[in-house]
């Protein structure tokens, strides 16, 4: 049954579950690079989460998903599946989405890496898409809605020239993977539920370089943009707090002093 607000016990696991799934991103970094196949890295965190994390990696058999992490390279939007006969080129984009279950505690979050050394162009719709990130981020504590959440990504993404994926959202979670509320990416500010203190959802903008339309792929999950232009994507599970907020998939790489933390 899922719970809007969660309680301390709740939020505990989820900072261990979150932390976990954050330190599978950090493990894979090395691996990402031309010439390794999507399938060889979706068997490396396999391995890691389930023989070093001793966690559960959530996406396999999840409604069907056949493997244990997503793999979404250039104009794959989300839920691309790993395969050994995808293999990364020379300037390939390529979005992980990890979640791990700890203890029945779901952590969700996903980051984007460069195979060698990318166009301008996907340079900065990468680092773009996660400023989209750190502006919605930046806003979230008691009182806003979700409607400004929304707003900050959209209004960075399309000053910067590109446009915001309509048809995937953000999402609660705890004990249960996906759960209320829904978080667009797009919106009007001042709309939408209001967020209380102890809250837990993800954050997961997903900005292409052209228009914003996508389709499923045959296979029922790969996301790609309509125009074959290219997509990026980042994702945090954050917990709303008293005065703000804590992200509970930071990574150690990331500066987010911004946010008071």
């Amino acid at each position: 049954m899922s719970q809007l607000i969660k309680t301390p016990d709740d939020i505990e696991g989820m900072r261990v579950a979150g932390r976990l799934a954050a330190e599978v991103l950090d493990m894979i970094g090395p691996y990402v690079k031309p010439g390794v196949s999507t399938g060889e890295l979706d068997r490396i965190c396999h391995d890691y989460i389930v023989n070093v994390q001793k966690a559960i990696p959530a996406p396999l058999n999840y409604k069907g998903f056949p493997k244990s992490i997503c793999t979404s390279v250039n104009h794959v939007v989300c839920h691309g599946i790993p395969s050994e006969t995808k293999i990364l080129k020379e300037g390939d984009i390529i979005n992980i989405d990890i979640t791990v279950i700890k203890n029945g505690y779901f952590g969700d979050t996903s980051k984007m890496y460069v195979a060698g050394k990318a166009s301008i162009l996907a340079e900065r719709l990468i680092r773009v898409t996660q400023e989209c990130l750190y502006k919605s981020l930046a806003v979230v504590k008691p009182g806003c809605r979700l409607g400004d959440i929304g707003h900050a990504i959209q209004k960075h993404a399309e000053a910067n020239r590109f446009s915001v994926v309509r048809d995937f959202c953000g999402h609660g979670i705890g004990k249960v993977f996906h759960e209320d509320p829904q978080i667009l990416h797009y919106g009007q500010p001042g709309t939408g539920m209001e967020l209380q203190a102890g809250m837990t959802f993800t954050i997961e903008p997903m900005i292409n370089a052209g228009s914003y339309h996508t389709k499923v792929l045959p296979d029922g999950w790969t996301a790609v943009t309509k125009d074959h232009k290219l997509s990026a994507q980042w994702e945090h599970t954050l917990l709303v707090t008293p005065t703000g907020v804590e992200v509970l998939t930071a990574r150690s790489e990331e500066d987010l002093s911004f946010l008071g933390a």
